[in-house]
């Protein structure tokens, strides 16, 4: 397809909207966000057909049937999650991703410089360019921002079972804690472009994006669209120096602390003896070693205002 095609005028709409994301105890939250959007298309003339997501997965659908559609432009209100999953369907495809932002952690739309207020996001939807991002691939899942092995994974599963409806910022930290006094590190044989070697990590991440969300950053120099995954690999420690080497860890100083391995890479292969526990943007899985890593370089156009956006280079579309 053609740049003309790719950078036409808006004509197609389709919305995704998570109900739950972000909505806390608001039981309105889905009429308003439907109210908000509609207002906003109709100042510009614009219609879109507005879906709720009522079950996991159902993004994916709804984006799939969008982009089988060819419809210019699929809105998503949630978070890493449901943008996770719309994104995945329309790989590949002339469809740009905007996103507004309602989830959790958000790492995703930080890493695109989006907007947090709900208007200003939509409008950088609506009136803003297509630009084209990277998208990983780990264990055959897509990710857009960052996918991990080892603590983070766990964290991700327990958070996503035992929160409930508490989500948000403390519900995260408290699992951390938790599972940063007692997870056991994991024996891996680690290969990054050709190069292999044992370790005994806790973490082993991979970063297209630099922000985990709210405002922790494990590969803070990440670029959404330079065609390379910022590998990340912490080695295991005693408890009291997982704590004192967080701090550099979530502040994008990862450098600064003690075995810790960083390297951009474009693929990797992760061996353990056992399944192995991981996640793609927040959503956890299991599988059996070994997991294959790779990057697919400016897969996804996304939609959005530029300028503000650390995580995506300036240079235009190829």
């Amino acid at each position: 397809m053609s740049e003309s095609y790719y950078n036409r005028q808006i004509v197609k709409v389709a919305a995704i909207i998570n109900p739950l994301s972000g909505a806390g105890a608001d039981v309105h939250a889905a009429e308003r966000r439907v109210a908000l959007l509609t207002a906003e298309l109709e100042r510009r003339h614009l219609r879109a057909d507005i879906h709720l997501t009522e079950h996991a997965g159902h993004a994916h659908a709804i984006a799939r049937a969008a982009g089988l559609d060819r419809v210019d432009l699929v809105i998503v209100w949630g978070g890493d999650g449901t943008a996770n999953e719309a994104g995945a369907a329309l790989l590949g495809t002339g469809t740009a991703l905007g996103l507004v932002p309602a989830g959790s952690g958000n790492g995703l739309a930080a890493a695109l410089g989006t907007p947090f207020e709900s208007r200003a996001a939509i409008a950088a939807a609506l009136d803003g360019t297509v630009r084209s991002i990277d998208a990983g691939i780990l264990a055959g899942r897509p990710f857009f921002n960052i996918a991990g092995i080892g603590v983070d994974a766990r964290i991700a599963a327990l958070f996503n079972v035992r929160a409930k409806g508490t989500r948000g910022l403390w519900p995260y930290i408290l699992i951390g804690v938790r599972e940063g006094c007692r997870y056991c590190g994991v024996d891996y044989e680690i290969e990054l472009d050709g190069e292999q070697w044992p370790v005994r990590a806790l973490l082993i991440a991979f970063a297209n994006g630099g922000e985990y969300g709210n405002g922790i950053k494990l590969s803070a120099a990440a670029q959404l669209d330079d065609g390379l995954l910022d590998a990340t690999i912490v080695e295991d420690r005693p408890v009291l120096a997982r704590f004192w080497h967080a701090r550099l860890l979530a502040s994008g100083a990862a450098d600064r602390a003690p075995r810790v391995i960083a390297k951009q890479i474009r693929e990797a292969v992760v061996r353990a003896s056992g399944p192995v526990e991981y996640h793609v943007d927040g959503e956890p899985g299991i599988t059996e070693s070994p997991i294959s890593v790779s990057i697919q370089p400016r897969a996804l156009r996304v939609r959005g205002l530029w300028k503000k956006a650390g995580g995506v280079s300036d240079a235009g579309e190829p």
